[in-house]
């Protein structure tokens, strides 16, 4: 895992956004300019971030970010990146809670200017969990932080989804109700059903994935529960803190309405996926960290909601997350940088948790 080459995260040239954003800025804010243009090393595969500074007298906002839909011709991750759905759940949280979401500032849904459509928002300063390497790896801040930090970070940051279920009117978020037919948890499977057909379009399937999928259909609830706002990506490393506590919360692409439990799944199974690679690489990790009894727990005292059927969604996290992570294969691939899996089963190899979702399916992880 040290030593595996890093995939390629951007096809774009820093220099060349610079400048076209500050043509931009020019536009929206007569007279400004766009300083300080970077390019965070923590960029992701997806939507890309752009931090610079607003050299104007009377800026809205001198410290800024921007988050820019994927070069389409990147090989995206995935295979629509809706920027002013974005925009407006980040405004909609906003108006509803207290929560740490930054200010957003401008939408701009034409691609001309960069190429791709794009939201400006207020750029908070913190610092992040890593995910390379993992923060339950040795020598990152979290990890050196004592056994009470890390129990008062976990906690504040089950309030973040404990609030954000709580306080937004799903009515209100109703933008975000996934296309098709059925309840709101049967179309987040169907969508992730379209997703995998996405990926592995002309490519090799994976029986992992695909199990999975049987299983949850044996598993499914009996009482799904109402839907609410899920963040979609609740997770410590989508939130900037400020000591231990949350002073920003990221990453709102894969916001949709859903039970309660997608994304408490999601967020105790990715804190297992680093936790699991860390231990097979000999290293103790943080295995008392973000349990899945205790975020649990700490859900229901906080919301009064006591967390229902999670084999069954932890199981569609842990299915979710290799989705996405056959993707990243597939576009290493595509960049030259792994070869083409010469089976399905070669396939399967190519996600690193394959061993832990077959595990999941065969319902001897937990």
């Amino acid at each position: 895992m040290a030593t595996a080459p890093r995939p390629r995260t951007t096809t774009r040239d820093p220099e060349d956004l610079a400048r076209r954003l500050s043509t931009w800025l020019d536009t929206r804010l007569p007279g400004a300019k766009a300083a300080d243009v970077t390019v965070p090393e923590s960029n992701g595969m997806s939507s890309e971030t752009l931090l610079f500074t607003v050299e104007h007298p009377e800026p809205p906002l001198r410290n800024c970010a921007l988050r820019v839909a994927a070069d389409p011709a990147a090989y995206t991750i995935f295979p629509v990146y809706d920027m002013p759905r974005q925009y407006r759940t980040m405004r909609l949280v906003a108006e509803h809670t207290d929560l740490p979401v930054p200010r957003v500032l401008w939408l701009e849904e034409d691609p001309g200017p960069l190429g791709a459509p794009f939201f400006v928002m207020e750029r908070i300063e913190g610092r992040v969990p890593p995910d390379v390497m993992p923060y339950t790896y040795e020598g990152n801040w979290l990890y050196e932080a004592t056994d009470a930090e890390r129990a008062h970070l976990e906690e504040a940051s089950v309030r973040v989804v404990a609030q954000l279920h709580d306080r937004v009117p799903p009515g209100a978020a109703e933008f975000l109700a996934l296309p098709g037919e059925g309840s709101p948890l049967r179309r987040h499977v169907e969508a992730q059903r379209a997703y995998y057909a996405w990926v592995v379009d002309g490519l090799p399937r994976s029986p992992v994935i695909e199990s999975a999928f049987d299983r949850l259909a044996e598993m499914w609830p009996r009482d799904e529960g109402d839907a609410v706002l899920n963040w979609g990506d609740a997770r410590i490393g989508n939130i900037i803190y400020d000591g231990f506590e949350p002073a920003a919360v990221l990453d709102w692409e894969m916001a949709a309405l859903a039970p309660r439990e997608v994304d408490l799944g999601w967020t105790v199974y990715l804190h297992r996926f680093f936790q699991d690679l860390t231990v097979s690489f000999g290293q103790p990790g943080l295995p008392e960290f973000q349990r899945r009894d205790r975020v649990e727990a700490t859900y229901a005292r906080l919301t009064g909601h006591t967390p229902r059927d999670m084999d069954f969604y932890t199981l569609y996290a842990a299915l979710r997350h290799a989705i996405v992570m056959l993707r990243v294969a597939y576009r290493q691939v595509h960049f030259g940088e792994a070869p083409v899996p010469a089976s399905a089963e070669a396939a399967d190899k190519l996600i690193l948790h394959h061993d832990s979702l077959a595990a999941m399916v065969q319902g001897t992880y937990w």
